[in-house]
């Protein structure tokens, strides 16, 4: 009230001449901003084509640098093959010795009638890679340095035999074209006597009346002559080497045609840029003087009202005062109410996080006792694992000793007959002999043999009573197991739910903290059921109430509407954002929930084909997959291998063939679960013994019912179960040679031999 009284003293009428000056100024500035406003309409609406010509114009450019690129690689690609044609390794060495390189070649200077390649390469054969030269008499001196390969050459002379036609065919030297005139004598020599005919199935027929030397050619390369037919088939590394030329001729000139079109398209991109950049700096250079009239507009507008409304504000300025101070009352009460409705809330919150946090405890306790009763079922099963390991040990040993007793018993039997056999002789030494004593011997055998097979039996007995065991304890923790994945889930969203809370009360607390408001108030408004955002928004409102106090802006009706447009841009954005939050959120949840899930089966099936794999290599002993961790997505694997008579605390005490056995083991363990067609292995069978290499062996053909193997090694005992073997041997030095051995034939061959 003090300051409005003071602001009241101060204030002065406005001079009636200032402000019909600012009148004519106002009405200047309205003219010329009209005027400019309607230049930049103009130009704006004249932008888009511009920009809509220029990315055409891009875009052509960009398919025309496309085309140029996929043009240039295809002709790189075929000019490679060309040239790869001319000679390489050894050959291209010679040539390089001979100052070949480089020479012309006879595919090179002559063009064939489409689709009749394949005639033309059949007939010339290696002579259509031949190097061109002035006279033969040249290449005496290459006499002495035999080429690696073969090699033609042919000398150029424009004499060419006469043209003869005959039996009414044509002449395949009639559909060559040479771009070098000197190439006609030599192709009139090569291709003399040579006819083409369109019918293949026809020429065995037509061939009988041809002389001798002449032949007949099709367009699929197959010859016949008078008393010879030769079927054609691609067999060297000539063959497509016409159609190839022809090819990259026509792509010459696709690429020129395209190179043309590339520079069109960029002088018109250039040329669209150029107007887009000049139609953008007029656009700019007329946003600005819109721009400053506008500013000059609005402060003129600015000081015209408020001299006119000085001398309103001196008379009205007490009964607004008034009305403001009782608007205030009515809003310090409202913010009262709605303080008091915060408080409620907050209080509501606060006790939806303490049973949020009872929730929480008692989740974590009921984990905690099923991930107790999980690792005593584990260290159960892990103990009678070692208990019926131990007992199949002792079986064993006991199975070896039954078999040293029946050996020694059969022994006794031989001998007893051999006693019989000699019992005329040793008549007398039997009677002298004590035979109470042997019978007694006998007695004490029997009876160690029958206490034997008692233990024996006993032992059985033991060993199926330890695996029933074994089976429910393996059951029991399968039960647990699943049953942890709910309470899992359950925990998540409780601790999701929790920091929810958490960071809400968080914000309000900072939110209460930034504002200054007092506390004691607020809860006072909250009890009486005033919601936060009511009083929040009520504090903006008196905000911008104080602001508006002071000087007037007019164009705040249109910034409004700018602002209302942009916050409904901005709600929609953020309610999308919001949404694909949720929507990740629960995408994340779902898969891990999902890969725990496939982790945990497929770890459970490598490990149950791995227990039984691994008995099946050593012929014994015991293996297993330990997850090392709580969460399955980040615990980690250990595994455990115990060959037989074995009582090893790490895999690294193995030997290195127990350890190829034991990789060998988990490999095809995982590979059982999705068998693949094929199956390389690498030398695998390096580092095992043959008492190993023939377990790997059998392991590999039982295999093989589903799964081809091809197998690297150099072991005879796996090569024996090949039914196909692969060498490379080198006879001759610096010559490989690829040597294939078909078991089954070769078994066949000496079978047959025999």
């Amino acid at each position: 009230i003090a300051r409005l009284e003071e602001e009241r003293d101060k204030l002065e009428l406005p001079e009636p001449a200032e402000l019909v000056r600012m009148d004519r100024e106002l009405n200047d500035i309205e003219r010329v901003l009209t005027e400019r406003r309607e230049a930049l309409a103009l130009d704006d609406s004249g932008l888009p084509e511009l920009e809509r010509c220029l990315s055409e114009a891009e875009e052509t450019a960009e398919h025309a640098q496309r085309r140029l690129s996929q043009l240039d690689a295809r002709l790189t690609a075929l000019q490679q093959l060309q040239d790869r044609v001319a000679g390489a390794g050894e050959m291209e060495a010679w040539l390089d010795r001979n100052g070949l390189v480089g020479s012309s070649r006879l595919w090179q200077g002559i063009r064939i009638r489409d689709g009749w390649e394949d005639a033309l390469e059949s007939i010339l054969r290696e002579r259509l890679n031949s190097i061109a030269v002035d006279d033969l008499a040249s290449i005496r001196m290459l006499l002495a340095d035999a080429p690696p390969a073969k090699i033609s050459f042919h000398q150029l002379s424009s004499a060419s035999a006469p043209s003869t036609a005959g039996y009414g065919l044509d002449r395949l030297a009639d559909y060559v074209t040479c771009t070098d005139e000197r190439l006609a004598g030599v192709l009139s020599d090569w291709l003399e006597g040579v006819y083409v005919i369109p019918d293949p199935g026809s020429g065995i027929e037509s061939a009988r009346q041809l002389k001798a030397g002449e032949v007949l050619v099709s367009a699929q390369g197959h010859i016949f002559g008078p008393a010879s037919a030769s079927l054609y088939a691609p067999d060297s590394e000539i063959h497509g080497i016409l159609s190839r030329q022809r090819e990259i001729e026509a792509l010459f000139e696709e690429r020129t045609s395209a190179d043309q079109q590339l520079r069109q398209a960029r002088d018109a991109a250039a040329a669209a840029e150029c107007a887009v950049n000049e139609a953008e700096a007029r656009l700019d250079r007329t946003r600005r003087e819109v721009a400053e009239l506008q500013d000059a507009q609005h402060q003129l507008k600015v000081d015209h009202v408020r001299l006119t409304q000085l001398a309103e504000r001196i008379t009205t300025r007490g009964s607004q005062i008034v009305d403001e101070l009782e608007e205030i009352g009515r809003e310090v009460e409202h913010e009262t109410r709605q303080m008091r409705q915060a408080s409620a809330t907050v209080s509501e919150l606060t006790q939806r996080l303490a049973r949020l946090h009872g929730s929480v405890s008692g989740a974590q306790s009921a984990f905690s006792e099923a991930e107790a009763r999980l690792k005593a079922a584990r260290e159960a099963v892990e103990q009678t694992s070692r208990a019926h390991q131990e007992s199949l040990f002792e079986q064993r040993t006991i199975n070896n000793k039954i078999n040293e007793l029946v050996h020694e018993l059969q022994k006794l039997h031989k001998d007893r007959l051999r006693l019989d056999d000699d019992a005329s002789r040793l008549q007398a030494e039997i009677q002298q002999a004590d035979e109470t004593l042997l019978q007694e011997q006998l007695q004490v055998r029997l009876e160690t043999k029958a206490e034997r097979e008692r233990t024996l039996a006993a032992r059985r007995d033991a060993l199926e009573a330890v695996e029933q065991s074994l089976r429910d304890s393996e059951q029991s923790r399968l039960r647990i197991e699943q049953s942890l994945q709910p309470l899992r889930d359950q925990t998540s969203d409780l601790r999701l739910k929790e920091q929810e809370a958490r960071i809400a009360e968080e914000n309000l607390s900072q939110q209460l903290a930034e504002s200054g408001a007092d506390a004691q108030r607020l809860e006072a408004e909250l009890e009486k059921g005033v919601r936060a955002t009511q009083l929040q928004s009520e504090i903006n409102r008196l905000s911008q109430s104080i602001q508006a106090i002071g000087a007037v802006n007019l164009a705040a009706l249109d910034e409004l509407a700018t602002a209302r447009e942009r916050k409904t841009y901005l709600d929609s954005q953020a309610e999308d954002l919001l949404e694909a939050v949720t929507t990740l959120e629960n995408a994340i949840r779902r898969i891990d929930r999902e890969t725990r899930e496939r982790l945990q089966e497929t770890f459970d099936q490598v490990n149950s084909k791995f227990s039984e794999m691994f008995p099946a290599l050593f012929g014994g002993g015991e293996a297993k997959l330990v997850m090392t961790g709580e969460e399955i997505l980040d615990a980690g694997v250990q595994v455990i291998a115990r060959p037989p008579g074995k009582r090893n605390s790490s895999i690294h005490l193995l030997s290195g063939g127990e350890k190829a056995l034991t990789a060998l083991s988990l490999v095809f363990s995982m590979f059982q679960l999705n068998p693949a067609p094929f199956c390389l292995l690498d030398e695998v069978d390096a580092p095992l013994d043959d008492n190993n290499t023939t377990r790997y062996c059998d392991l590999v053909r039982k295999m093989s019912a589903s799964t081809q193997f091809l197998f690297i090694t150099h072991n005879k005992i796996t090569m024996e179960i090949a039914e196909q073997l692969v060498g490379v041997t080198m006879q001759e030095q610096g010559v490989s040679r690829v040597v294939s051995v078909d078991i089954e034939e070769a078994i066949k061959l000496r079978e047959e031999a025999a």
